[in-house]
């Protein structure tokens, strides 16, 4: 088990440009982050232990690829990775459906799976849509719910990362997701 000191420490500098610290932090970290993907891929296929650990790879090939990050606490680089795991999401769902399409692909390797579902790739999509709508308009209500949605975080670690209450959490989250729903349902074509 890791000493808070340890990863607070490594934090600051990586959040301060040492990317070295990062590679120490991932390992220390790894467990979280598998849990955190774990929780959001339990709605996909089963058997999807292969597309958890890809997604906790590309996750911090990801993060390493990135500048000025501003996460000096563990609650913080949740929220980071919370926030990568919806991208990356995204970017396979627009992959799929560009497949779908015909855009010819080559056969990709079992590593290479993808990590969510064909079924699912409308819906991811349809999702971020609609939390790039409610983010513009209250930021932290998109937060928690890319926290909570895409990150697998729980209400207290979503407390933790944003600095409000458990309650303020839980109320923005039953708020995010009604408005979401609403929003995507005023957006799918009829059927009629």
């Amino acid at each position: 088990m890791s000493r808070p000191v340890e990863v607070t420490q490594l934090l600051q500098e990586w959040s301060d440009g040492n990317r070295a610290a990062l590679d120490a932090l991932v390992p220390i970290l790894y467990d979280e982050l598998h849990r955190l993907a774990s929780n959001y891929m339990r709605s996909e296929r089963s058997g999807n232990l292969l597309q958890t650990t890809a997604l906790v790879h590309e996750a911090y090939l990801r993060l390493v690829g990135r500048d000025n990050i501003e996460c000096r606490t563990r609650a913080g680089f949740f929220a980071v990775a919370a926030q990568v795991m919806r991208h990356i999401l995204v970017d396979d769902a627009r992959g799929r459906n560009r497949a779908k399409r015909g855009n010819g692909v080559a056969p990709l390797r079992l590593e290479e799976a993808a990590l969510i579902s064909s079924d699912r790739a409308e819906e991811i999509m349809a999702i971020d849509l609609a939390l790039d709508h409610l983010a513009a308009f209250d930021s932290r209500k998109g937060r928690v719910f890319e926290m909570r949605y895409f990150g697998g975080m729980s209400v207290e670690e979503v407390a933790e990362a944003l600095s409000v209450s458990p309650i303020t959490v839980a109320r923005d989250w039953r708020v995010a997701k009604v408005w979401l729903r609403r929003e995507i349902e005023s957006r799918a074509p009829h059927a009629g």
